[in-house]
């Protein structure tokens, strides 16, 4: 559980769920069993991108940093910088997780149609390379990192959900993902600001260490923004009913601790900063899902 990160899991399961209940909602189709394959591969797909992150940016020496530099704040699971497990069996855990979500997915795609090896491959191939060499996109800074996560924890697991209860693509997923895709890469965004120069020591520049401190937490005002508005799209496009604007309570606690951050903060500032888009993310993806499924009962 340490190594994986269980704890994130919710910014999985929220997406594929709501997708499933876009399917409930629009189409009055459910599917058990298909839904359950889907979820543990999944959450197999998630835990392996969780661990091949922290394997690579162990290889490539930002952990390491992290460690040595004052006041920084390791957010990695501490597994191999302490020695408890090795490299070698830490990335066969790794690549074992990734093999359950690979079977999931042939199941899948042999009752409901090859585009769900597709969405799994798109997502398996961002997973990798955020971290891996030679792409390693995730220390480009340019932006390359958050619309990976956008597309993989947005778009991906929403569409997809939905293609394996329908058999078909629907526009009004693409749009029911963009709010929880958002709030879902400010988490992964959010979380750059707590060790901000340990990755500029390691050269991974994320977005946060190309624009600044001042600047970063600019941008995750906007990204904040953009998620809320895109509620508001939701319901005009009727991807949600007009009562699903009660998602938008799940912005508070993100509002809260934006409100209190300054243009510069302690390290200590950020770990609440990062739990407060996790918050949002599953609060506003929560009621979504309650407002789709009152909806199609």
């Amino acid at each position: 559980m340490k190594a994986s990160r269980t704890f994130a899991l919710p910014v999985i399961i929220t997406p594929v769920i709501l997708g499933t209940a876009g399917a409930f909602s629009w189409n009055e189709t459910f599917e058990p069993l298909w839904f359950i394959i889907t979820l543990i591969g999944a959450i197999a797909a998630h835990l392996f991108s969780n661990m091949i992150n922290d394997l690579w940016d162990y290889r490539n020496g930002a952990d390491d940093k992290a460690e040595e530099i004052e006041d920084g704040i390791p957010t990695n699971s501490g597994i191999l910088t302490s020695g408890a497990l090795t490299d070698k069996t830490f990335a066969s855990v790794t690549w074992g997780l990734l093999a359950v979500a690979v079977i999931c997915g042939i199941i899948i795609s042999v009752a409901k149609g090859w585009p769900v090896l597709l969405i799994g491959a798109i997502g398996a191939l961002i997973a990798y390379f955020y971290v891996a060499p030679p792409l390693k996109f995730g220390y480009r800074g340019k932006g390359y990192s958050e619309v990976a996560i956008f597309t993989a924890f947005g778009i991906l697991p929403v569409m997809g959900a939905y293609f394996v209860q329908t058999g078909t693509f629907d526009i009004r997923a693409l749009f029911l993902s963009f709010p929880v895709g958002i709030l879902t890469t400010l988490v992964l965004y959010n979380h750059h600001f707590l060790h901000q120069q340990a990755d500029e020591a390691a050269g991974k520049r994320t977005l946060v260490v190309v624009l600044g401190e001042r600047k970063g937490l600019i941008l995750s005002k906007w990204m904040t923004i953009a998620a809320f508005l895109t509620v508001i799209l939701c319901v005009l496009v009727q991807a949600l009913p007009w009562y699903g604007l009660i998602s938008l309570i799940g912005f508070i606690p993100l509002i809260r601790v934006l409100r209190s951050l300054g243009e510069t903060n302690p390290p200590e500032s950020y770990p609440p900063f990062m739990g407060a888009a996790l918050k949002a993310s599953v609060r506003c993806g929560g009621l979504q899902i309650i407002a789709l499924l009152i909806q199609g009962l």
